[in-house]
């Protein structure tokens, strides 16, 4: 078993990785390689970091299209992602679904979804189906905090409370739904934590971007579901750097917004954390040094990857892998 401080490097070479892998993606997508639109979480890793260092090996996670953190924490391959995001033959999903559906069941990432809200009925289904096979594997489900008004939202959290679902659902909230204030379309402040009473669970609010405070809390919700306890919700206060999508200059953000939270960095202040804490400044940076070449590598792999072959265009289709209609 590591050590405390093992365990906290960890979550910051898994920040670290997040972030310097996003902002490479945000890069490629100016030249022109990653193809469509992206939807990043600069500024989000804290709440993805502190729950993988609480998750089991076999445990699932559902995230948003603003899932490439969750996903590749998790352990899928950086440069399967990122030739995903680029339509490459080496895509995770073959280069046919892009960045809104990564997706590698074999480290127990179960989807990104673009339908806002329909990944929360899926993950309680899995819980469900743990629960029935007793596999004691904990679902944990992501989701903007623009999920809490629509209907699946609430449908998924009243099935999995009276069912016991061992579910863990994580608001992200980042103040925005897309480029609306949540502030001005729900009646509570806290558009999740506020919520939970009506399904009869606990109100749980947490800093997203204290990693140490989302492994904490992470902790203690999935090992309660994994007793047997029933679902929690967990509301993640964090903020994202970036506009909505690429195509979002984000400017309807106040300015003054933008500066407070971007000087409240996830990974700043948990390095200056460590520092402060005793981790020699040679450690953190070989730490660095480490994720900015395996970003590199996986760039290069990417580059020089083909698109895939036109004749699987319609493979994948049907879950027997084929595309005739079924009647």
């Amino acid at each position: 078993m590591s050590s405390p401080s093992a365990s906290r490097l960890s979550m910051y070479r898994d920040m670290v990785r997040a972030r310097y892998f996003e902002q490479r993606v945000y890069d490629l997508f100016m030249e022109g390689i990653v193809k469509g639109t992206t939807h990043l979480g600069l500024g989000q890793e804290a709440v993805a970091a502190g729950f993988v260092a609480a998750m089991r090996s076999d445990d699932l996670t559902f995230c948003t299209y603003r899932g490439h953190n969750h996903t590749l924490l998790r352990g899928a391959p950086m440069a399967a992602l990122l030739g995903e995001m680029a339509g490459r033959d080496l895509g995770i999903c073959g280069g046919k679904g892009g960045s809104m559906h990564l997706t590698d069941v074999t480290k127990g990432a179960m989807g990104s979804y673009a339908i806002v809200g329909a990944h929360l009925p899926i993950a309680a289904g899995a819980a469900w189906a743990a629960l029935l096979r007793g596999t004691g594997q904990v679902a944990v489900c992501f989701f903007g905090d623009g999920t809490t008004n629509i209907g699946a939202f609430h449908e998924a959290l009243n099935l999995a409370a009276v069912w016991k679902l061992p579910v863990v659902f994580v608001c992200e909230n980042n103040l925005y739904m897309e480029y609306t204030p949540i502030s001005t379309v729900i009646p509570v402040e806290h558009p999740a934590a506020d919520r939970a009473s009506a399904y009869g669970l606990e109100s749980l609010l947490v800093d997203g971007n204290d990693v140490d405070a989302v492994r904490t809390l992470a902790t203690e919700v999935i090992e309660r579901a994994r007793r047997g306890e029933g679902p929690s919700l967990v509301e993640a206060k964090t903020y994202r750097h970036k506009g909505h999508s690429r195509a979002d200059p984000g400017k309807y953000r106040p300015q003054e917004e933008v500066d407070a939270w971007l000087a409240y960095d996830p990974v700043k202040i948990y390095r200056a954390r460590l520092t402060a804490d005793g981790v020699g400044i040679d450690t953190i940076e070989a730490i660095e040094r480490e994720a900015a070449a395996e970003v590199d590598g996986a760039t290069e792999q990417v580059r020089n990857a083909p698109p895939p072959d036109p004749g699987t265009l319609l493979t994948d289709v049907w879950a027997d892998g084929g595309s005739a209609w079924r009647n």
